[in-house]
């Protein structure tokens, strides 16, 4: 009976663990800090376009949800990483994030978010190019705002309001996603 409680108390160790995702050969760890919060992957994927690997994508909580609206409302700070797989201009990158922005805004919440659209492609200009193997991150962090980093250093001054990294995490788990079965990856779906 000791031995049968003890598998059993194991398998349900096993199944809240988090493990380390693999997503078009790039290794996506299982948990990662913003700020001072230990967050949990809550799922990988891969970024396409046409036949393009583009990036392999990493959404990070303070604690897993299975649902895009939960994930977007979640409390605390966040994190989405992108792991470059091909090199890609930054304004092009900028731009795909604005479209993402307005494909899941109406008119008037996307005009309300320019000024802070303007200011991200500011930061990723100053970029250039993300080239392929290089890790940007978009972090919200509730004391200063969205933090951009490329290759674990902050990129340009914080990005205020909430509601922006609200906005840009909708450009892969709104209505209208930048990538159907991307956003099921990133909500733990498995593919």
């Amino acid at each position: 009976m000791a031995t049968r409680a003890f598998a059993l108390w194991f398998l349900f160790l096993v199944s809240f663990a988090a493990f380390p995702a693999e997503v078009a050969g790039v290794k996506i760890e299982d948990r990662d800090r913003v700020a001072s919060a230990e967050l949990v992957l809550n799922g990988a994927g891969l970024r396409k376009r046409a036949f393009f690997q583009v990036y392999a994508a990493g959404l990070y909580l303070a604690e897993k949800k299975t649902l895009a609206a939960e994930a977007i409302a979640a409390a605390g700070p966040k994190r989405v990483a992108m792991h470059m797989l091909r090199d890609v201009d930054a304004d092009q990158l900028s731009g795909a994030l604005a479209d993402g922005i307005k494909d899941n805004h109406g008119e008037a919440e996307a005009k309300a978010l320019e000024p802070r659209v303007k200011q991200l492609a500011a930061i990723m200009a100053e970029m250039k190019e993300a080239k392929k193997g290089m890790r940007i991150t978009l972090d919200w962090l509730p004391a200063a705002g969205t933090q951009v980093t490329v290759e674990g250093k902050p990129a340009g001054a914080p990005i205020p309001g909430e509601d922006f990294y609200r906005a840009l995490l909708r450009i892969w788990l709104g209505d209208n996603p930048v990538q159907a079965d991307l956003k099921k990856a990133l909500l733990g779906e498995k593919q």
